[in-house]
């Protein structure tokens, strides 16, 4: 694959993303000109702002194969000093069924790499580590969006490989779907449906295509097209900063049943990717103070992060050593963290030892361990509350609670949830038997099980600072993958922020504020020392540095 060194590369940098949607500032990152998600423009376009539009693109189609051309439209590459166009060769393109074929001809770019769904499986040039290009524009994107699950694989495998590049696919985007194509990785769109609808007489909206209604002077020409692509692009943007795509994604894909599908087989591909490695499907186990996993729709049950969660906490988490044997499950509570609720607060007076293991019943994560209920999303999802629990939530409870408590060897479940359960042949006690949560009775009964559990299972009843660093070593398992670190530590402070000192010296924080263990450089050489390192789902990655004036062994 041919590169042009006289090409200057895009000045860019990541400035907020929601999991795959980014928000790039373009030009100088002091004072940029324009940000993604973008426009690309066409000849015959009208002119818009750069904020909106920063890059002009042709085609020329009498050669064989065609080539391109991309104008940046501002003062946005490095080194600055005017603007710059990029050149490209599309390269021999074959239908997507015809992926077993090699066209032969690749396509051929520095800064705008044309890709198409055959040059991601026959292309070996593109495995090259030099090659960066500024932009990729995958041609053949409207026949793959066509072909169900080819659109999302074949943006998953370009993301993956160019991570820094921005990606444009020509022809399919508009208002209805900007969000939803952001949400898979997508950066530039351009203008080619909105052409079409104003032909046609018809105004391509954030709700999808629609006719025109004339009794509120609407019009289907070319500024009420951009007036709406307009308000997507500033709409997406937003929802990237604060955190809100998801919620986005999820009333755009309503437009249309192509992006219904678009989203559960996206959602599907990512979930089996989050079980080998989180990071591989976006996933994050820290968010910024304030943000909010809002579930309000049915399709967020779908959401890779609550999936990621339900078969962590049913297949992997294991609770503090000292409550092996009787499982307590309580409710949820509109207020997050759970123990700072009313209702939970009577529950903490009527559970007189520290020998159970509480685990709230919730939707849509299913169950939440109480030392699990700081961090992310178990400390910051919103959810409507009817009352009513629906046969899918009942489904997936159950499955859990049986997985969970079976695979965790309890001998006995206390269940305050209110729901009927239920785990193989282990013994349950309902101690609600109708009545509300909260009521004088069911606290009573609740009171007694706990009690009369203590008694017969002779559960420990450890002081509270060991119950505390016993509570973080099972947090640390679930985040990490270990505890090992934890060795020989002892825990201080005041709730909820607590000091994790080793021989006298402080070597990690736990503040529930940020969900998360803030470690010391004394904590370093215990890190290293854990068999394999912290897992590297979450955990630290190991650099190795190279002096480049040695030759290399590798």
């Amino acid at each position: 694959m041919s590169e042009s060194a006289d090409e200057r590369p895009l000045a860019r940098s990541v400035i907020a993303r929601h999991r795959f949607g980014r928000l790039f500032a373009l030009g100088d990152r002091s004072a940029p000109s324009s940000w993604t998600p973008a426009l690309v423009l066409s000849e015959g376009d009208p002119e818009l702002p750069l904020s909106l539009a920063p890059f002009c693109a042709s085609r020329d189609t009498e050669g064989i194969p065609a080539s391109m051309s991309m104008k940046v439209r501002g003062d946005l590459c490095l080194p600055f000093g005017g603007a710059e166009t990029w050149q490209a060769e599309e390269g021999l393109i074959l239908p997507p069924s015809l992926i077993e074929s090699d066209g032969g001809k690749g396509s051929a770019g520095a800064q705008l790499l044309p890709i198409s769904w055959q040059a991601l499986h026959h292309d070996a040039a593109l495995l090259d580590d030099s090659l960066e290009p500024s932009v990729i524009a995958l041609l053949d994107a409207p026949q793959l969006a066509e072909r169900p699950g080819l659109l999302i694989k074949a943006l998953d495998a370009i993301r993956t490989r160019f991570t820094s590049s921005l990606i444009w696919t020509p022809g399919i985007g508009g208002p209805d779907n900007c969000a939803l194509l952001t949400w898979m990785g997508v950066d530039l769109f351009d203008l080619n449906r909105s052409r079409q609808a104003a032909a046609h007489g018809v105004l391509l909206s954030g709700d999808g295509p629609r006719e025109v209604e004339e009794t509120a002077d609407e019009s289907s020409d070319m500024d009420a097209q951009i007036a709406a692509w307009s308000r997507a692009l500033a709409a997406t943007r937003a929802a990237i900063r604060n955190g809100t795509l998801r919620e986005l994604v999820e009333r755009q894909a309503l437009s249309s049943p192509r992006s219904v599908e678009r989203l559960r087989r996206h959602d599907a591909m990512l979930s089996e990717a989050a079980a080998q490695n989180a990071g591989r499907a976006g996933l994050a186990s820290v968010v910024p103070e304030g943000r909010r996993l809002r579930a309000h729709a049915y399709t967020s049950r779908n959401d890779p992060l609550i999936s990621e969660w339900r078969r962590r906490v049913a297949e992997i988490h294991t609770p503090p050593e000292h409550q092996s044997k009787v499982l307590v499950l309580l409710p949820c509570s509109a207020q997050k963290p759970y123990r700072l609720s009313q209702s939970h607060r009577r529950f903490q007076r009527a559970i007189s030892t520290r020998g159970v293991h509480e685990v709230m019943v919730t939707a849509p994560l299913g169950l939440v361990p109480r030392e699990l209920e700081d961090i992310w999303p178990a400390a910051h999802y919103d959810i409507p509350v009817t009352g009513e629990w629906d046969v899918d939530e009942l489904r997936v409870i159950q499955e859990m609670t049986e997985r969970y408590a079976t695979r965790n060897g309890f001998q006995r479940i206390i269940n305050h949830s209110g729901l009927e359960l239920k785990a193989g042949t282990i013994e349950v006690i309902d101690t609600r038997t109708g009545e509300s949560a909260g009521s004088q009775s069911a606290i009573d009964r609740l009171e007694a099980a706990v009690r009369t559990a203590a008694e017969e299972f002779k559960l420990p009843n450890p002081k509270e600072s060991l119950h505390r660093l016993h509570k973080l070593k099972a947090l640390s398992r679930f985040q990490h993958g270990t505890d090992a670190w934890l060795k020989e530590t002892k825990i201080s402070g005041r709730p909820p922020i607590f000091r994790i000192n080793r021989h006298g010296n402080q070597i990690a924080l736990w503040n529930p504020r940020s969900g998360r263990f803030s470690f010391s450089k004394a904590c370093l050489p215990a890190l290293a020392d854990t068999p394999g390192g912290l897992d590297s789902r979450n955990g630290l990655a190991r650099r190795h540095l190279l002096d480049e004036s040695k030759p290399s062994r590798r």
